[in-house]
C-alpha cells in the first residue's frame, strides 16, 4: 500500500494519564496539563524545543488559542507559530493530520502536535438573561455547550446512540455486556503493562500513571441496574456511554530529512484520512460513514493483514453497531479497552486514539505483529473523522 505522505512521519506519541473532572488534573491548566507531554514526546525522539517549527493543538473548550501558551510554558522558542483547531471531539486527530499535511507539504520540518483539555479549569460559557432582572444562564464549557453534568453525554448524543440502537437492534443487555468487556480489556492491559511508554505521569505518584476512571467503574454486574437516561424505554445508561474527562496527548510529526538524520527510528505514516458530516440527529453514525469514506480514498487498495481500530467510543450503542456493520473483529476493535473505560476528553480524543494506536504499531510492533491502525471517531453535530495509518 503507497501512503500519500511518504515524507512525513510520526516518530513519537505520548499521553497524560486521563482524569476525570474535579479528580486527578483538577488544578492542572490547559498548559501545564500539555507542556511535560511535549517535553517527553520530544525526548523519545531525541529533538529539542529549538528544532520545533510549529505547534498545533486540538481543543474545544479553552476559547482563545492555548496552542501559542502551552508553547511557551513547553520551552519553543518564541519564534514558534501555535494554532488551535477546533472540530469538537475531533479537534486533536485533526491538528495531527494538519500537521502530517504541512510536513508533506515542505511548509515545516519538525510540528509539535495533539490535542489538550483541561475541562476542570475551563472557562464557563453563558448566555445573556432573558430579560433584565434574570440571571445569565450557564451553557456550559468552551463551544460545546456541553452539560453541567461532565459525567453525563450531551443529550444529542444520547438521542442519536438510542435512534441507532433501534436501527441495529441493540438490546440493552448486549450493550452493558459491551461496556463490561471494554472495562476488562482496560484492566487487562493496565495489569499487562501496555500503558507503559505511552503515558506520561506528571508527578511521581502511582495514581498520574493511570486512568482515573478505572478506579471508579461499576461492577459489571451492577450495569444492568442503571436506570437509562431517558425513561422507560431508553437503552443508553451512565454505565454504557462516556462521561466528560481531563487529559492531553502528543504526537511529534517531522519530514523525511528529519526521519533519516534520526537514524529512521520505528514510527508510523498515513496512508489516508478522511472526513464526513452527517445529519445531527444521525450523529452516531458519523464514524461508519467516515470509514466508508476513507476505503474509497484507497482506491480498492486494502492493507495486507490485520488492521486494528481505535474508536473515539461514546456510548457501547455507538461501537456495537460500528462494529458490526463494518464487520471488524471484535478482537481488533479497541483491544486494550476505550473510551468508556478511560474516559472522553473532548478535543483530545482523536490524538488519545493516535497516541494508542502508536502503541500498537510502534511499540508493540513485534510483540503483536500488526502493521496497520485507524483512529475513528465522531463529534458533536454529526461529524465523523477517520485516519488510517501504517508502520515504518
Amino acid at each position: 500500500m503507497t501512503s500519500r505522505y511518504q515524507s512525513a512521519y510520526v516518530v513519537a506519541a505520548r499521553r497524560t494519564a486521563i482524569g476525570r473532572l474535579g479528580g486527578l488534573h483538577r488544578s492542572r491548566r490547559i498548559e501545564d496539563l500539555t507542556a511535560p507531554i511535549i517535553a517527553a514526546a520530544l525526548e523519545d525522539c531525541r529533538l529539542a524545543p529549538g528544532d520545533v517549527d510549529e505547534i498545533l493543538i486540538g481543543n474545544a473548550s479553552a476559547g482563545g488559542n492555548p496552542a501559542r501558551l502551552i508553547a511557551l510554558v513547553a520551552g519553543l522558542a518564541d519564534r514558534t507559530p501555535a494554532l488551535t483547531l477546533d472540530r469538537q471531539c475531533a479537534s486533536g486527530l485533526d491538528a495531527i493530520l494538519a500537521a502530517i499535511r504541512q510536513v508533506a507539504a515542505g511548509e515545516s520540518r519538525v510540528v509539535v502536535a495533539g490535542g489538550a483539555e483541561s475541562l476542570s479549569t475551563a472557562p464557563w460559557r453563558v448566555a445573556r438573561p432573558l430579560g433584565p432582572h434574570r440571571l445569565p444562564r450557564f451553557l456550559g464549557h468552551g463551544s460545546s455547550g456541553m452539560a453541567d453534568d461532565g459525567d453525563a453525554p450531551d443529550g444529542s448524543m444520547i438521542d442519536a446512540a438510542e435512534t441507532l440502537a433501534r436501527e441495529f437492534q441493540i438490546t440493552r443487555q448486549r450493550q452493558d455486556g459491551y461496556a463490561g468487556e471494554t472495562r476488562e480489556r482496560a484492566s487487562r492491559a493496565e495489569r499487562q503493562s501496555h500503558f507503559a511508554g505511552e503515558i506520561v505521569a506528571l508527578k511521581a505518584r502511582a495514581e498520574d500513571a493511570r486512568d482515573e476512571a478505572m478506579a471508579h467503574h461499576p461492577e459489571a454486574a451492577a450495569l444492568e441496574g442503571l436506570a437509562a437516561y431517558l425513561e422507560p424505554e431508553g437503552t443508553v445508561s451512565p454505565g454504557n456511554s462516556i462521561g466528560m474527562h481531563d487529559g492531553a496527548a502528543i504526537a511529534i510529526v517531522v519530514s523525511e530529512d528529519v526521519f533519516r538524520s534520526l537514524g529512521n527510528p520505528p514510527a508510523m505514516r498515513l496512508v489516508a484520512s478522511a472526513a464526513v458530516g452527517q445529519s445531527p440527529g444521525a450523529e452516531a453514525k458519523a464514524p461508519i460513514e467516515a470509514v466508508h469514506k476513507l476505503q474509497g480514498q484507497l482506491n480498492g487498495s486494502r492493507p495486507n493483514g490485520a488492521v486494528v481500530t481505535e474508536l473515539g467510543e461514546t456510548t457501547a450503542a455507538q461501537a456495537i453497531a460500528f462494529r458490526d456493520s463494518l464487520g471488524i473483529d471484535p478482537a481488533l476493535l479497541n483491544p486494550d479497552g476505550g473510551g468508556l473505560a478511560r474516559g472522553h476528553v473532548f478535543g483530545a480524543t482523536g490524538a488519545v486514539l493516535v497516541a494508542r494506536l502508536f502503541t500498537h504499531l510502534v511499540r508493540r510492533r513485534k510483540e503483536l505483529g500488526l502493521a496497520h491502525g485507524q483512529a475513528v471517531l465522531g463529534t458533536l453535530g454529526g461529524l465523523g473523522v477517520a485516519a488510517l495509518f501504517e508502520s515504518v
